[in-house]
C-alpha cells in the first residue's frame, strides 16, 4: 500500500511540474538594467511588483539611474519611485514599484 501511495505521489508531482510554469507567481519579470551613480556600475534587474502602494520607504530612480546600489547604506532593496508628476516630491501620484538589483554590477550596460 505504501508503495502505491509513493508511486501515486510521484506521478501527481511530475504532472504538476509539467502544468505549472516555472515562473508562476514570480511577478512580471520584465528585464532591465539600472545604473548606480555612486558605484559607476550597471546592474541587471526585473520587475517583481508593479505598482506598489505608496507606503514605506522608496529610493528615487530617474531615466534608469539611481544613486545607491547593493552594499550602499541608501539602497532600499529595489523599492523605487519615479517622479511622474514632475514636482520633485514623493507623493501619491508618482509611480512606485519593486525591481531588485542583481549582482554583480558591471562597468558596461
Amino acid at each position: 500500500m505504501k508503495r502505491k501511495l509513493s508511486v501515486l505521489f510521484v506521478v501527481v508531482f511530475v504532472a504538476l511540474l509539467t502544468v505549472v510554469p516555472a515562473s508562476a507567481g514570480r511577478g512580471n519579470e520584465t528585464p532591465g538594467v539600472v545604473y548606480v551613480t555612486s558605484q559607476g556600475l550597471y546592474y541587471d534587474t526585473f520587475v517583481v511588483k508593479d505598482p506598489l502602494p505608496f507606503r514605506g520607504r522608496f529610493q528615487e530612480i530617474e531615466n534608469g539611474a539611481t544613486e545607491f546600489g547593493p552594499g550602499d547604506p541608501g539602497y532600499l532593496g529595489g523599492r523605487w519611485w519615479e517622479d511622474t508628476n514632475g514636482n520633485n516630491i514623493m507623493d501619491a501620484t508618482d509611480h512606485y514599484f519593486l525591481c531588485p538589483l542583481l549582482g554583480p554590477g558591471r562597468p558596461t550596460p
